[in-house]
């Protein structure tokens, strides 16, 4: 019987391999974080723009933005490999300074998607820092103490991790190039090659090219915007210092509204998707329609349309700043040239022509500084307005307690002046939970009568998780505001109540969608024809739903063409119809 012969096993079988050692593994381990770590911070989107805006879905991370091929990898690892080898502590210094550019812009375009979904804006890293206090203010009041510094405390980490990891990532890739020196130029010229195809190609995904370029452009993008940031910022605090009717008598300003009480009220986020086409809207539109006829049974009547914000999402200061000086302010940086400058006010008008001042600001409960350029008579906030009851979230009083409280604390004294006043609701602030319900008028007392009520209704953790809930719970927001806001005029309003009615600021781009304008309604309501009849040429829409055709100003413009339609033209020098 013949043998059969096998052929022998080969070499390599038959070495016997060492057993990677736990180091050598720990070491690839970390290698391969390292760059996939500078690969996710190179691929953070700039921002986040889909093809076509839908308010029925939230607009996720995309992950497919983070498989993509950056070119300034390349162009990194190319620059390292070519530093000759006696000036290894350049390359030591350049991976570190890029490890820490890399770090901020990967933070600031994750700021910029979290801005953008709030504020429909980017991050400004010269003027949003300033926001800093408010920021943590708004997330402890809205998720509780104890989880919204989790929040803040997990998203401060995230940030320094970025700014202390990028560096020491690049740093190690760095050496690992530059010990196998020609391995990695061997990989470089594939990759770079591979890229010029991805480019020629325009090879893409879903989210954009698979060969990109946006981090370079991005960094430059952000400092060189800072020159003329700088110089529009002269420009506003000249415009602050100069105000064309600084030598205009008051009393010239306001005769059309002698003996009046005018109120100035804002409703927190009531922007124009509350009352055109959104999911929510057709509620918002029904208690509009009802507010319409229970103000005519009383007598009054209403005139509406649109003003644009500077704002969106949040930062309302900024809006009730901008109708009461006639500037843009549309940041912080301005906000602040503003308040130290001498630009008056449409209360310092009031205040100068013999109306008593107020200001009701229910949110805040600390000492306010900037409150003192509007030159108010008394402000109230959440530590003097008299309120016993609970807090209901983010907001520390219902709205309709602040409006009852207006009446009381400074309507309802018979021998008193003229009142004008700005009153600031809150219930429709994000997260738009724990709404109260509507009760009697006369229950309402120093707000005791809510103990209770907060616990038995959804809170931010009920709603959040569900952008249709989010948008619904919004939408039922702004009809509890709505209606203690035509409850406060039908009970307590009379023949000298003139009521300034308007939205500050769009709400968050979860319930407005991408690509929102910044309009908000106004609506100017009051019993006395004649102050109507002031406005007439302005070609407003009789009652409180603006229509679709409706006049949309900016904000700005508010306040002179509001001194013009009440103030005698012929000593202002303002014209009714457009305010200059």
């Amino acid at each position: 019987m013949a043998t059969v012969q096998r052929r022998p096993r080969p070499e390599w079988l038959e070495r016997k391999w060492p057993r990677p050692s736990w180091r050598s593994v720990a070491a690839g381990t970390l290698t391969v974080l390292a760059a996939l770590l500078v690969l996710l911070a190179l691929n953070v989107p700039v921002q986040i723009i889909p093809e076509e805006s839908d308010r029925d879905t939230f607009v996720p991370l995309p992950l497919e933005s983070f498989v993509r091929l950056p070119l300034e990898a390349l162009v990194f690892f190319a620059l390292i490999l070519a530093v000759p080898a006696r000036f290894a502590r350049l390359r030591t210094a350049l991976a570190v300074v890029v490890g820490i550019v890399l770090g901020l812009s990967t933070v600031f375009k994750i700021l910029d998607i979290g801005f953008g979904q709030a504020l429909n804006r980017p991050f400004d890293p010269l003027i949003d820092w300033t926001y800093g206090r408010d920021v943590i203010d708004l997330v402890r009041d809205s998720f509780g103490a104890g989880p919204g510094t989790v929040i803040l405390v997990l998203g401060t980490a995230l940030a320094l991790a970025l700014l202390v990891l990028l560096p020491l990532a690049l740093l190690r890739l760095t050496r690992l190039a530059v010990r196998h020196r020609r391995r990695a130029w061997q990989t470089l010229a594939a990759l770079a090659s591979l890229w010029l195809v991805l480019a020629l190609l325009d090879v893409r995904a879903d989210t954009g090219e698979l060969a990109s370029a946006d981090t370079a452009p991005y960094v430059y993008g952000e400092v060189s915007r800072i020159p003329s940031e700088l110089r529009d910022q002269q420009r506003f605090e000249e415009a602050a210092q100069d105000d064309p009717l600084r030598d205009v008598p008051p009393r010239q300003l306001l005769t059309g509204l002698r003996g009046k009480d005018v109120l100035f009220v804002f409703v927190e986020s009531y922007g124009q998707v509350a009352v055109e086409g959104s999911s929510f809207s057709s509620g918002v539109d029904e208690v509009l329609a009802l507010g319409d006829r229970q103000l005519g049974k009383a007598g009054f009547s209403s005139r509406s349309a649109y003003l644009t914000s500077p704002t969106f999402g949040a930062l309302s200061w900024l809006a009730h700043s901008t109708l009461q000086s006639g500037l843009w302010v549309d940041s912080q940086q301005r906000y602040d040239l503003l308040v130290t400058g001498s630009r008056l006010t449409l209360s310092q008008i009031f205040g100068s022509a013999g109306w008593r001042t107020v200001d009701f600001v229910p949110a805040n409960n600390r000492d306010w500084p900037q409150g003192e350029f509007y030159q108010y008579d008394h402000i109230y906030d959440s530590r003097n307005i008299g309120y016993q009851g609970p807090r209901f979230g983010y907001p520390t009083m219902p709205d309709q307690f602040t409006l009852d409280a207006v009446h009381h604390l400074e309507l309802a004294d018979q021998g008193r002046r003229p009142l004008m006043a700005e009153i600031d609701l809150l219930t429709s602030h994000a997260p738009w939970s724990r709404i109260p319900r509507m009760i009697d008028q006369s229950d309402v007392g120093d707000g005791s009568v809510y103990d209770g009520m907060p616990e038995q209704l959804p809170s931010a953790g009920d709603i959040w998780p569900d952008p249709t809930r989010i948008r619904a719970a919004y939408g039922k927001s702004i009809e509890y505001s709505l209606n203690a806001l035509v409850t406060f005029i039908t009970t307590y309003g009379d023949d000298d109540t003139v009521v300034v009615m308007l939205g500050d600021h769009q709400p968050a781009t979860v319930v407005s969608g991408e690509g929102a304008s910044h309009d908000v309604p106004i609506s100017i309501v009051a019993r006395d024809h004649k102050v109507l009849d002031a406005i007439s040429g302005w070609g407003w829409g009789a009652g409180l739903h603006p229509a679709p055709d409706a006049p949309v100003w900016r904000m700005d413009a508010f306040r002179d063409r509001f001194l013009a339609a009440y103030g005698s033209a012929r000593e202002t020098g303002l014209d009714a119809t457009n305010g200059r």
